[in-house]
């Protein structure tokens, strides 16, 4: 974590910025079900890249395959921060499957549903199955979806063991499968900690990252892998090595 932080007046500018932000993307969000498709992830990409600019954090985007920005892609990520999801959309217009604890947060809850989150009860196999049949639906439509493999946040000291069970619908579409490394750095190259959202409260991580000066994001997108002519374990297993490789960690099994 940095060693200096930034003073409370700026701090309090910067709450006061971000709510009104929240504030102002969930009138926006009402417009989404009106307008065209290339509108709506224009605004939605929009709204997340000054996200994050009132929060000063720095995206850098490695170069996205061409078949990714295309055609209906999966796309699967390691899960560190709540943040993931806003440096996504910054990058990309996506759909994203989340718990459906995230539905009930204040403001960020209303916001994610309104643009269209597939929000999936944990453990009951029958919303599994319901989740996998809506993004087949939505990749065989030429819609994007992401989802975090992990199941949970992680401390980013290691990658979790990736659950296989929604990358069914890749291969029931025979669609593409792009792995993406998320990485968050301090100006001096180290490794930001003040992102993690794994014990912490929702209001808690947000306080620590308003404390930063600046945090640098990373997405690295890494070689789309094709759904067709595999199981979904295998499509698993590609994607986490893929992403440990990246990030360079060790993968870790959370079966006890």
């Amino acid at each position: 974590m940095a060693t200096t932080q930034v003073n409370r007046f700026v701090k309090s500018i910067r709450l006061v910025r971000l709510l009104l932000h929240v504030a102002s993307g969930l009138l926006q969000s009402l417009l989404l079900p009106h307008v065209s498709t290339t509108r709506k992830h224009h605004m939605i990409c929009k709204w997340a890249q000054k996200f994050l600019h009132i929060l000063n954090i720095q995206l850098t985007v490695n170069m996205m395959p061409s078949i990714c920005q295309q055609q209906g892609v999966l796309f699967v990520a390691n899960h560190t921060s709540w943040l993931d999801i806003i440096v996504m959309l910054a990058s990309h217009p996506v759909r994203f499957v989340a718990k459906k604890e995230i539905k009930a947060w204040p403001f960020l809850g209303r916001l994610c549903s309104n643009a269209g989150t597939l929000f999936i009860q944990r453990g009951k196999r029958g919303d599994t199955l319901r989740i996998n049949q809506q993004i087949e639906d939505i990749l065989q439509a030429g819609g994007s979806v992401a989802l975090f493999p992990e199941g949970a946040t992680c401390n980013g000291e290691v990658l979790r063991h990736f659950h296989a069970a929604l990358l069914q619908s890749a291969v029931s579409a025979e669609s593409w499968l792009c792995p993406v490394a998320i990485r968050y750095k301090n100006h001096d190259g180290s490794r930001n900690t003040s992102v993690l959202y794994v014990t912490e409260t929702l209001l808690q991580s947000l306080m620590q990252i308003l404390n930063e000066p600046e945090i640098q994001a990373e997405l690295n997108f890494i070689t789309p892998i094709a759904g067709i002519d595999k199981n979904r374990r295998e499509l698993a297993r590609l994607a986490e090595q893929a992403i440990a490789q990246a990030l360079s960690l060790e993968i870790r099994s959370t079966s006890l």
